[in-house]
C-alpha cells in the first residue's frame, strides 16, 4: 500500500463510517479500484483508521463518555449485544457474503427502504429527542435492527438509524445513538481484528498506518459535525437515492 492508498482509504473510511451508506463497502469498491489485495498487512490498515473513527466519536461527545452517563451506557450496550451474538456465530458466513455483487445488491435495497420509510415518517410524531430520553426497550429495537448491518453493503449506521427513527427517534436523535452505539461495536471489532493481525504490523509500513490514521479521524470527526447540521434542514432521502445510483453503476460495471 502506497501514501496514496492510505489517504484514498483514509478519506473513504472517516467519511463513510457514520453516514448510512457503508463505510465496508466503500473500501471493498476501493480496494477493488486501487488493485490491493486483501492481504494481512492491508487488513492491519484497516484497524488502525478504524480505531480513528472511534477516536473522532469520543472527542465530538466527551460528555457522554463520564459515569454520570452510566444509565445511557446500557442502553448502548443492550443494543450492541445482538450484533455481538449474531455476528460471533456466524463469523464465517459473515465473511463468505464479502462481494461486490452483494455489496451492490445491499446498496439499492438500503436506498429504497430509505425512501419508503421516509416517505411516511413524520417527525412531528417523534417523540425522542435526546439519546437519553432512548427506552430499554427502543434500544434493544435498533440493536435488532443493526443485526442487518453483518450483510456487506447494508451500512450499520444505516440499519441503526432506520430502526431509531422506526421506534419514535427524530432524526438527529437517531443519527447520534447511531454514532455512540458505534463505540462499542468498533471496539469489539477492532479489538478482535487486533488481536487477529498484530503480528502483521512488524512487517507494515508505519508512515502509512499513521499518515491513513490521521486523515481517517480528521474526516470523521468532521463528517459527524456536518452531517447532524445536514439533517437539521434535511432528510434521509438524498442518502437513498446515492445507494441506489451507486448499487446500479456497481452491478454495471462488476457484472
Amino acid at each position: 500500500m502506497q501514501i496514496i492508498d492510505s489517504v484514498i482509504l483514509g478519506i473513504i473510511e472517516g467519511f463513510t463510517e457514520f453516514l448510512p451508506i457503508s463505510s465496508t463497502g466503500h473500501l471493498i469498491v476501493a480496494s477493488e479500484f486501487l488493485g490491493l489485495e486483501q492481504s494481512n498487512i492491508n487488513k492491519a490498515y484497516e484497524v488502525i483508521i478504524q480505531f480513528a473513527a472511534i477516536l473522532a466519536v469520543i472527542l465530538n461527545y466527551p460528555d457522554k463518555f463520564s459515569i454520570k452517563k452510566i444509565e445511557l451506557w446500557k442502553k448502548l450496550i443492550l443494543a450492541f449485544i445482538p450484533i455481538g451474538v449474531v455476528g460471533f456465530l456466524f463469523s464465517h458466513q459473515v465473511k463468505a457474503m464479502f462481494s461486490i455483487e452483494i455489496v451492490a445488491i445491499m446498496f439499492i435495497i438500503g436506498g429504497i427502504i430509505f425512501l419508503i420509510v421516509e416517505k411516511f415518517y413524520d417527525e412531528k410524531k417523534s417523540h425522542i429527542t435526546d439519546v437519553e430520553q432512548v427506552t430499554y426497550k427502543q434500544a434493544l429495537y435498533i440493536g435488532i435492527a443493526q443485526i442487518f448491518a453483518l450483510i456487506p453493503g447494508t451500512s450499520r449506521a444505516g440499519s441503526t438509524i432506520i430502526g431509531a427513527m422506526l421506534v419514535g427517534l427524530n432524526r438527529k436523535a437517531s443519527a447520534e445513538f447511531s454514532f455512540l452505539l458505534a463505540f462499542p461495536v468498533m471496539c469489539a471489532t477492532t479489538g478482535y481484528d487486533l488481536l487477529k493481525h498484530y503480528k502483521d504490523f512488524t512487517d507494515a509500513n508505519f508512515i502509512v498506518l499513521a499518515i491513513g490514521f490521521v486523515v481517517a479521524f480528521f474526516v470523521a470527526f468532521l463528517t459527524i459535525k456536518l452531517f447532524l447540521k445536514f439533517l437539521q434542514n434535511f432528510t434521509f432521502v438524498a442518502f437513498g437515492i446515492y445507494r441506489i445510483i451507486f448499487g446500479v453503476i456497481l452491478l454495471l460495471i462488476f457484472t
